[in-house]
Order: structure tokens, then sequence, then C-alpha cells
């Protein structure tokens, strides 16, 4: 078994060799790098349904998106509730400044379904993800489990992540987490409008520096051809099938 451990994104890397089989880069297997990318999922447990109503649904949200950093932001029911209210967490910009400036991960995309989520991140630090993602799925399970008086795993098991070999499938795994909802009968052909992703957010970014849309979107020559791009690539399918993993 020979192992090829990557340093800089965008460079062609084979991470392990077994035999004449190329296997994808696996968190559990050797340690996250910084300044790479990782597409992270998880689903309910047993395939159950994680987010029930719309206060579920904010509450991962505000988590996903203020967690990066070690900055603790108390009272998280009054910010679930304002947002309910008006739309938008109120959450004061110089807690928002404080989180940019020690985040363990850039948030590239995401995607929050009914009984599971996708997100692309970079790693800014050595133990970003994991320190990112136990903040996220504790709170979430604590949460979860006391409001619906259950016990147990919330989520399957740890959450998974896959290395990012390259900018196309950089790109390509933007599309296919935008498209996820159109899996929804009543999201279906809107995927644009769906809340619950950073979709939206490559037009108008209500996340700021919280969100690294730019990313993304810098590759294309506007808004309209990278939402062009996501609606005819047919990336759901083609995800699902493996063929994006030979791009």
């Amino acid at each position: 078994m020979t192992f090829f451990i990557p340093h800089k994104f965008g460079q062609h890397r084979v991470l392990a060799k077994v035999g004449s089989g190329t296997y994808n880069y696996c968190m559990r297997d050797v340690p996250i790098l910084s300044d790479n990318y990782y597409h992270i999922y998880n689903r309910g447990n047993l395939k159950q349904t994680l987010f029930h109503e719309k206060s579920d649904y904010i509450r991962f949200l505000f988590l996903l998106v203020y967690l990066q950093s070690s900055v603790i932001l108390t009272h998280t029911t009054r910010y679930i509730k304002n947002h309910l209210d008006k739309g938008t967490f109120g959450v004061k910009e110089q807690d928002v400044r404080d989180i940019c400036e020690g985040k363990f991960v850039e948030i590239i995309n995401f995607c929050i379904m009914p009984n599971h989520f996708h997100i692309t991140l970079r790693a800014v630090t050595e133990d970003g993800v994991s320190r990112y993602m136990h903040r996220v799925s504790n709170a979430y399970a604590k949460y979860f489990n006391t409001k619906y008086k259950k016990t147990g795993h919330v989520f399957q098991g740890a959450y998974k992540a896959k290395f990012i070999a390259s900018d196309n499938q950089l790109t390509y795994l933007s599309a296919y987490i935008h498209r996820n909802p159109h899996e929804i009968k009543e999201w279906e052909g809107r995927c644009t409008e769906y809340p619950w992703s950073s979709y939206q957010d490559y037009k108008i970014n209500r996340w700021g520096d919280l969100l690294v849309a730019k990313t993304i979107v810098s590759t294309f020559g506007s808004y309209d051809d990278y939402e062009t791009y996501v609606e005819t690539s047919g990336a759901k399918e083609e995800w699902e099938d493996g063929e994006v993993l030979k791009r």
C-alpha cells in the first residue's frame, strides 16, 4: 500500500493505491490537511427525518453558519425566534467579524434536506473540519433529542468526508449540492428559491464572509452562467453513479 499525501488544491493527487485500485481520500484514514477542500455529509440515524418543521431547519442553519470558530453565541433560541419573526438571525456585526477572524473552516456551499445534509468546506486549520463538525453535530443532536423527547444517536454514525481532488470536482460538487432540492416535489424546478441551501447566496449572499461563494462563482462569467451550469449539468444523477469522481 502506497500513500501520496496532497499539499495544494488544484494539483492532481492520488491518495492511496491498493493493488490496481485507486481510492478517494477518507478522513478516517489520514488526517485532514489545511487548505484543502472536502465534501461533508451525513443523514439521520436509520434514515430518520432530521428536520420536521421550519424551526428545525433554522436551528441547523444557524449552527452551520455561526459555529465556524470558537466564538460562542449565547441565547441561541433568541436568534432562532428572530429568524422566524423577521427572516434574519440578527447576529451583531462584531460577533460576525470575530467568527470570521477565527475560522476553523470556510463554507463554500451547503444544502439542508429533510433527512440529510451536504456541506463543502475548506479546512483552514489541520483540525478545523473535525472541530467544526463536532460543534454542529453535538449541538443539533442535543436540541433534537430534547425537543422530540428521544435518546440515542440522531445522525447515522460519524459524518462522512470526501476529499475534493480537483477544481472540476469542486465546481461539479457545487452543482450536485445545489440540485438536491429537486428531490422534494414542491421544490422541483425551484432550487434557486430553496431557503435551506446556499444556491440563492451565489446571487445575493445572505452571509457575507461567513460563506465563501466567490470560490465557485468567480470561475464563471456571471451568476446567470453559473445557474445555467447547475441546471444543465445533470450533476445529481452523475454524482450518484460515481461518474464525477472520474472527472
